[in-house]
């Protein structure tokens, strides 16, 4: 077993992220296919709008896990389907209260909703606290998750913890608003009108609504609980030996340390190994790999660095991936 895997196998959650481009979804592909080769149940686990996921392991996935083997399963989450359920699900919420002369209105500005910003990494946070929540009823005992480009996965991750104080502050707000009513009953009957909340049926719509939003609190309370907890958690960043990757890097890890995400791990990949010829081209590219590369050891030193060599062929399917996440670490 090597380094990596020795010290990422005890951990049932696994963020892998990067810039684009810099091989993180054939890390957490590789990853995954090397924990189920372990005899782990892993389900991994596309959040990248791009899916190259299906491509990498050379299958064709969808929004439900499919069995790859008998130990690995994937899928690739569609953010569109998902805002689609998802104010599917809000729509049937609204309904239940809402007067019905003004469910086409609603149904209209629930619509414009969707394209709004925030919309898609709403339903994809949603999605996402699930599996992390779920995943031992679901039977995993490893989630590998192959992220987007590592501004929006901050944005993820960070989510649940703003997203829990939102919806805290409207259920402080809807407690509120229900002692209200409940102090002016005695002046709806004493002046002989009926209360607008009297009927039993719209006081059980009011709980089912309320329901709703304290079931959300739950969720996002506890995914928060599981992300920042490294025991449970870790976040692999990936980068190539360049000094693009690098700044993203270092700002990325700075941000999941000001949230206390659990980031220990750092795969620097596409490394240049010791070159037999003189081609100038070549040495001048290791040379150049080689310094930003002390550059990374030294602002990134709070990191456990696995470094993997440049491929001369693409990494595609499960026998492959497992080959490359041993035999690609330089030593």
């Amino acid at each position: 077993m090597d380094r990596l895997l020795r010290s990422l196998q005890d951990r049932p959650l696994l963020f892998v992220g990067g810039k684009g481009g810099v091989g993180k979804t054939t890390h957490a592909a590789s990853l995954a296919c090397r924990l189920a080769a372990l005899g782990r149940k892993v389900l991994v686990v596309s959040t990248d709008p791009a899916h190259s996921l299906g491509d990498v392991l050379q299958e064709k996935l969808s929004g439900t896990a499919q069995a790859l083997d008998d130990n690995l399963s994937a899928l690739e989450l569609d953010p569109s389907r998902m805002v689609d359920e998802h104010f599917a699900a809000v729509e049937k919420t609204i309904a239940a209260y809402a007067r019905p002369e003004m469910l086409p209105r609603l149904r209209e500005h629930l619509e414009a909703a969707k394209s709004s910003p925030g919309a898609e990494e709403a339903a994809m946070l949603e999605a996402i606290c699930r599996h992390v929540v779920e995943q031992r009823q679901q039977g995993f005992q490893h989630l590998v998750f192959d992220t987007a480009p590592t501004g929006h996965t901050l944005r993820l991750l960070e989510l649940p913890k703003m997203m829990g104080a939102w919806t805290e502050g409207l259920l402080a707000q809807q407690g509120q608003q229900q002692k209200l009513r409940e102090a002016a009953l005695p002046f709806w009957q004493k002046s002989g009108q009926r209360h607008p909340f009297s009927d039993e049926l719209k006081q059980e719509r009011w709980r089912q609504a309320l329901d709703v939003l304290e079931r959300r609190q739950k969720l996002f309370a506890e995914a928060g609980r599981l992300l920042t907890d490294a025991a449970h958690t870790a976040i692999v960043l990936v980068m190539i030996p360049e000094m693009l990757p690098l700044a993203e890097t270092r700002r990325a890890v700075a941000q999941l340390q000001h949230f206390d995400l659990p980031c220990r791990h750092l795969i620097v990949n596409q490394i240049i190994p010791p070159l037999a010829d003189d081609n100038a081209f070549w040495q001048q590219r290791r040379a150049r790999q080689q310094e930003i590369l002390s550059q990374v050891r030294r602002d990134l030193a709070g990191l456990q660095q696995f470094d993997y060599a440049l491929q001369s062929t693409d990494i595609r399917g499960v026998e492959a991936l497992r080959r490359f996440g041993a035999e690609g670490l330089m030593a």
